[in-house]
């Protein structure tokens, strides 16, 4: 791997109960963090491929890590997301490199399909701040039962010199489900719409 990982975390939640009702089966979220080193922080270039290569070596990592921690099979897989955040020596073109060109299709195996687009965020902070992983239905962007998403911080990440990229992944909607639309079980997933 081109990436210099300095670490990784795995962890999901689970919601058991929500305003007193029983959720059953619980909705589940994974959320697979890497912390890399950025290899741009402090200077301007205009090639970031480098960063594209690392962004598809990390979509299928931890994209492979979130399906393990949820013990599921790819195609259980319901909604995915990614996110990343760069430290102050970087810029958000650095996340934008290593979110959009090149992670989805590898993090689109790890789920098995994906025909809609993977939400994304980007942000500059530090260690300790919080990043939204937003979330969506992995085939059909209408389907509003899954728009949500998960917060992920890291105590010492990212440093000045770092990027800290995270994907999500679920095999769930939000607990709980009442605004309408097209449902998990309509989803046909051909044009990544419906």
């Amino acid at each position: 791997m081109s990436a210099e990982i300095r670490k990784i975390a795995v962890w999901v939640e689970e919601t058991h109960r929500e305003i007193g009702q029983l959720i059953s089966p619980a909705t589940r979220k994974a959320v697979a963090v890497a912390v890399i080193k950025n290899p741009f922080a402090g200077s301007y270039t205009d090639d970031l491929t480098p960063l594209m290569d690392i962004g598809a070596e990390l979509g299928g990592l931890l994209g492979d890590k979130c399906v393990a921690a949820l013990g599921i099979e790819p195609a259980e897989a319901e909604s995915y997301g990614k996110a990343a955040m760069v430290g102050e020596g970087g810029e958000l073109e650095h996340a934008a490199a290593i979110l959009h060109p090149k992670l989805g299709a590898p993090l689109r195996v790890a789920v098995e399909k994906g025909a809609a687009l993977v939400p994304s965020s980007k942000k500059m902070g530090g260690p300790g701040q919080a990043l939204d992983v937003p979330l969506g239905h992995k085939d059909a962007a209408y389907v509003r039962s899954h728009f949500d998403g998960i917060e992920v911080r890291l105590n010492d990440a990212p440093r000045a010199d770092e990027i800290m990229v995270a994907v999500a992944v679920t095999d769930s909607g939000r607990p709980l489900p009442r605004v309408g639309g097209l449902t998990h079980a309509e989803a046909e997933g051909k044009d990544g719409l419906r």
